[in-house]
């Protein structure tokens, strides 16, 4: 079911918005990520694609309720669900329009998005709606006849292009990418961790819970970029786009 229609009176102003496939997927790809910039006085949300359901254990009510219990851990300063159809995730028209419609209102700096490649279909394809809807939420005339939305009004709030996108990995595609950086998120591990464990119907429930489990993958993952990075713990992100820096003395 379509999510209701954002109010922008309603809607915050962010630094930093994650846009996720599914409730989880925020917080096991960049959930220190998200811990750090907040703990720095940012102000971070996330926008979920889809409810994420079927999955063998969960239903629509559970993670719902899993998804509230881990945005109150993380502390995120707004969090949405777009309603689209998990399985089903599409870039079309309407799904572009709806998540450029987020990117206009949050206004973001930072867009951190799926990775183009993956072995999960809906993780594939929400890379190429966030670009998309990217591009789109920059649009002007929206209200013109055959453009975006145009027989309710046009695109919400003003046009706007966020700044920079980058893209994380999920652990569906076991790889080591070749991230663009990676984000220090030492101090931050336990609590991302203790986030990822609220879906307790998707980490727990008929889940071997022998070492190695989806916690013990994680919190070795971690450890790896942080020692690959010269610190404690890490996350790496990737870009489609050069990096840039003002000084050689702003490089970890």
């Amino acid at each position: 079911m379509p999510a209701p229609e954002l109010s922008p009176a309603d809607v915050p102003q962010l630094d930093l918005l994650v846009v996720a496939s599914h409730p989880d997927d925020a917080e096991i790809s960049v959930g220190g990520t998200i811990l750090a910039h907040l703990a720095a006085g940012k102000r971070v949300g996330v926008v979920d694609l889809t409810d994420g359901e079927p999955t063998p254990h969960g239903d629509p009510a559970t993670r719902a309720q899993e998804t509230a219990a881990a945005t109150e851990l993380l502390g995120l300063t707004w969090r949405h669900n777009l309603g689209l159809k998990n399985r089903h995730l599409t870039d079309d028209h309407a799904a572009r329009a709806a998540l450029a419609g987020v990117f206009r209102l949050t206004r973001p700096q930072v867009v951190l998005g799926h990775a183009p490649t993956d072995t999960h279909p809906d993780h594939v394809r929400a890379a190429r709606l966030t670009a998309d809807a990217r591009f789109w939420a920059k649009l002007s005339k929206t209200d013109q006849p055959g453009q975006p939305n145009a027989e309710s009004g046009g695109l919400p709030g003003e046009p706007f292009f966020p700044p920079k996108l980058y893209h994380f990995w999920s652990v569906h595609l076991r790889e080591i990418p070749t991230p663009a950086f990676c984000v220090d998120i030492t101090g931050h591990l336990e609590r991302k961790l203790a986030a990822v464990k609220c879906y307790h119907s998707q980490v727990v429930v008929g889940r071997d819970q022998s070492f190695p489990t989806v916690i013990d993958d994680l919190e070795t993952r971690a450890r790896y970029w942080g020692w690959a990075t010269h610190t404690t713990h890490a996350e790496p992100l990737g870009s489609a786009e050069s990096v840039g820096v003002k000084s050689l003395f702003d490089l970890g």
